[in-house]
């Protein structure tokens, strides 16, 4: 990466979720500047003073560290979880606006970031399945389709926090004989430090253990379902089906079901090696989209909002339509960037 020269035209990307955000400035012609990490600056989890408070700062840094560039970007593409419904939408397009982090500011749902990020044509399936769940689709006319993916209210189930939650479950009622036995009553107490079910839910309840963490025993399912506990591979498999819902819902929707459509899979519970859970995911999709091919996200979210920013100059004429290879060189420099960061 290279400082970012004075008034040259530049795009910034913004990739916000639960628990971190990243921002990357890129030229015009798609090269990557800089690129920061920092906490998340998620307005339902930190508040949104304190998240645009802490999303300015970073875009000081990174400007900073970029070269002392002088001109602003003429387009900030931020995606964003949380951007869920229109009302939220212009609540953090005024917000970032105020910023002055660019002329312009767009602000999408993050689904919409991932699904860009991995679709070689820019056109498919995002499935995000980090601490939540969620999916957006967009057809090669442009026709969009996303879930509201706010939760139990909206009818969603999975993600690191869903089958955290379901195992724990699972611990209790296996131990006190409501449920099944299962290796994740030893599993998942002894993660969190203690000895029995019961006493991992009394530590929850007085808050000796932060209900924050739960979602963190996510590894420890997908571990236990490897090592034959049915119970673990039952929720491995629910979520699984879940995911396939609601690409297959997508799909149907826009009426892609003959079409060879990439499925992009982005978030951290997709960091999992384990083969029976994609296996079953392909197969579900594949029953809905014989066609469907799965590109497994490699390279950070942002990407798909810098290329979201180089998109909309393209269709303003300020440079041509983004080539596949400056595409593939964009998510190569952010794949060695976020490796650098592990």
């Amino acid at each position: 990466m290279t400082g970012a020269a004075d008034r040259e035209p530049l795009v910034l990307g913004i990739d916000g979720g639960n628990s971190k955000v990243d921002l990357a400035l890129a030229d015009v012609r798609g090269h990557l500047l800089r690129a920061i990490r920092g906490r998340t600056v998620s307005h339902q989890a930190v508040g949104l003073d304190a998240g645009m408070t802490r999303l300015g700062e970073l875009a000081t840094q990174m400007m900073r560290e970029a070269g002392g560039a002088t001109s602003r970007p003429g387009i900030v593409v931020a995606t964003l979880a949380g951007a869920d419904y229109p009302e939220d939408v212009r609540l953090l397009e005024r917000a970032i606006t105020r910023l002055e982090l660019g002329r312009e500011v767009v602000v999408l749902n993050d689904t919409f970031g991932a699904l860009r990020a991995g679709a070689s044509s820019g056109w498919g399936v995002g499935l995000v399945c980090g601490q939540g769940i969620n999916a957006a689709a967009i057809a090669p006319d442009g026709r969009q389709a996303r879930f509201p993916g706010i939760g139990d209210i909206s009818g969603d189930w999975g993600g690191g926090g869903g089958i955290a939650m379901a195992a724990l479950q699972a611990a209790v009622r296996g131990s006190d004989g409501r449920g099944p036995r299962t290796s994740l009553e030893q599993a998942a107490p002894h993660y969190f430090g203690v000895s029995t079910p019961a006493a991992m839910t009394r530590a929850f309840y007085f808050g000796r253990i932060p209900e924050a963490r739960i979602s963190s025993l996510a590894p420890i399912v997908f571990e236990q379902a490897t090592t034959g506990d049915e119970v673990a591979r039952g929720i491995i498999d629910r979520l699984a089906d879940e995911l396939a819902a609601m690409a297959n819902a997508l799909i149907r929707r826009l009426h892609l079901t003959r079409l060879e459509v990439e499925v992009v899979l982005a978030g951290g519970v997709f960091r999992t090696r384990d083969e029976p859970f994609y296996e079953r995911l392909h197969q579900r999709v594949w029953g809905a989209a014989p066609r469907a091919r799965f590109v497994h996200l490699d390279w950070p979210p942002v990407t798909g909002a810098v290329l979201l920013a180089l998109d909309e100059l393209a269709r303003r004429g300020a440079r041509p339509p983004v080539s596949a290879d400056e595409s593939e060189s964009l998510r190569q420099a952010l794949r060695d960037w976020d490796r650098d960061r592990h």
